[in-house]
């Protein structure tokens, strides 16, 4: 449990944090979640597209095939996520990005 955690208690992640920011701060910025309640990862998340979130995958090494792919929000919106290591700190990078709606029947392309 989280309880009676101090800031102190949550420098691994913000030690990835720094290093993420000294080696990759020509990234875009994502949105940036350290929390008690996981006190040993780092979530950066990208809510404006999917490029933002490649780009990033793509300088961590990820592989392709290692992200996972999903919608929500009754398939209105694509996710992606993958994990990586940071620091000892577990590394969560997501993605939303929403999905056209289809083409009306019989609209012209």
């Amino acid at each position: 449990m989280s309880e009676g955690l101090t800031l102190d208690d949550l420098i691994v992640p913000l030690q990835a944090l720094r290093l993420l920011a000294t080696d990759f701060g020509h990234l875009p910025a994502p949105d940036v979640d350290v929390t008690p309640i996981y006190p040993n990862r780092l979530r950066l998340s990208f809510h404006r597209g999917l490029a933002e979130f490649e780009a990033w995958r793509e300088a961590l090494g990820i592989a392709p095939d290692a992200v996972r792919h999903g919608t929500q929000s009754g398939g209105h919106t694509r996710v992606l996520r993958a994990d990586a290591q940071c620091a000892d700190a577990g590394l969560e990078l997501v993605a939303y990005a929403d999905i056209p709606a289809p083409a009306p029947a019989g609209a012209v392309a």
